[in-house]
């Protein structure tokens, strides 16, 4: 697992630029993809993947320590999607 220290760290040398600049982009990024899901929009980035929002409606779930119930509100949840490309280099095909 990488820190958000390493991730900065690497996009910098990666694109040649200073570490508060990475991390200011980096930042205006995440700050774009939260503004657009808030909106209910699907963010793409081709040859990576989507992002998307999905509803989770209000359901009965059970206290594990106690097994008394309790009632989970509905709630959004924020959902990944890799595109093929990203699928592919993830799972090279082998020659035999």
């Amino acid at each position: 697992m990488a820190t958000k220290a390493e991730v900065i760290d690497a996009v910098a040398k990666s694109a040649g630029v200073s570490k508060a600049d990475a991390e200011r982009t980096l930042g205006a990024f995440f700050d774009h993809v939260t503004t657009s899901a808030k909106k209910g929009e699907r963010i793409a980035w081709p040859g990576f993947g989507s992002f998307t929002t999905s509803k989770r409606a209000a359901r009965k779930g059970r206290n594990p320590r106690t097994g008394a119930p309790v009632k989970i509100s509905a709630s959004k949840a924020m959902k990944f999607t890799p595109s093929a490309t990203l699928k592919a280099a993830l799972n090279p095909r082998r020659k035999k």
